[in-house]
């Protein structure tokens, strides 16, 4: 009997160690099974920026379906996403010196263009253009980015040797245009529709030094040409003014011409006389019966000068 009570508390003891070991190791069960779920839904879930999409790759297949902004879910450990810009991305190209179409290279060229690419196109670019997809300092990659620096250099090149060096630093706005269309038109080529060129900016344009000199003595050129151009006028103007005044003092001679009569001139020798006899102690010496003013009064003559 006491070996039977001695076996059955035995069993009892075991039991309940066994118990106290399953509730002691249940807690660390529940934490690892919760960690594993951690991991799994960390590996899982990945959130994308507003203006950005996710392509996802799955052992090495590429998804061809853009995962748009906010929170996603891929495949653990087997698939991977990367995130593309889809908003305006800007390419940064410095230090170019390019030749004009005078043959004389620029010192100092600085253009930034703009692209975007559509939300369901990044995909297939990223798979066209893999090794032209360049990572930004944040993270976020740029699609075909390599493609349209090569694009973009060639294209600003091409239309810089179209312009005259000596009109380069006139004609930015021309200039800017000219590369947009011959950038967009290269890429339409391959591309359309998929790189969009949004805007072209040219920076800084710096020519070299001669050119500069070429420059500045061409608008001092300039201005002395309008200078003279503008005393070429003044001489006009002052032409002008002086034959319009010899035409009026002509035109007044022709009206006094034509009212000097022969009794009109008579009258006034006569004032004339009478003023000469009111001078006390004067000498007015008058010829005979007056026929030395016959030569003054004659109204032929007066008649023929005012034909």
């Amino acid at each position: 009997m006491g070996r039977t009570l001695r076996k059955t508390l035995a069993r009892l003891g075991e039991h309940n160690l066994r118990e106290i070991e399953v509730r002691n190791t249940m807690p660390i069960k529940i934490a690892i099974a919760a960690t594993l779920i951690a991991i799994v839904a960390f590996f899982s879930a990945y959130t994308v920026e507003t203006g950005n999409v996710a392509v996802e790759r799955t052992l090495g297949k590429v998804d061809h379906v853009e995962k748009g902004q906010g929170l996603n879910f891929k495949m653990p450990f087997l698939t991977n996403s990367l995130e593309f810009s889809a908003k305006e991305i800007a390419i940064d190209i410095n230090d170019l010196t390019p030749k004009a179409a005078d043959n004389l290279s620029l010192k100092d060229l600085d253009v930034s263009v703009f692209y975007r690419v559509p939300n369901d196109r990044v995909s297939e670019l990223f798979v066209k253009y893999a090794s032209a997809a360049a990572r930004g300092a944040d993270g976020v990659y740029m699609p075909a980015y390599g493609l349209l620096f090569r694009e973009a250099r060639a294209a600003i090149y091409q239309q810089v040797s179209e312009i005259d060096s000596l009109q380069l630093h006139k004609q930015r706005e021309l200039l800017q245009n000219s590369v947009l269309e011959e950038l967009q038109g290269r890429l339409n080529q391959t591309d359309a529709g998929d790189l969009i060129i949004t805007r072209v900016v040219v920076r800084a344009l710096n020519t070299d030094p001669s050119i500069e000199a070429a420059i500045r003595d061409a608008v001092e050129a300039e201005k002395r040409l309008e200078a003279k151009q503008v005393q070429v006028e003044i001489a006009k103007k002052d032409a002008e003014i002086e034959i319009e005044r010899a035409k009026g003092i002509a035109e007044a001679n022709k009206i006094i011409n034509s009212s000097l009569t022969a009794e009109y001139l008579q009258h006034e020798v006569n004032t004339a006389l009478l003023r000469f006899a009111d001078n006390d102690g004067s000498i007015v010496v008058i010829p005979a019966n007056m026929q030395g003013f016959e030569m003054i009064l004659d109204s032929g003559q007066l008649r023929r000068g005012n034909e």
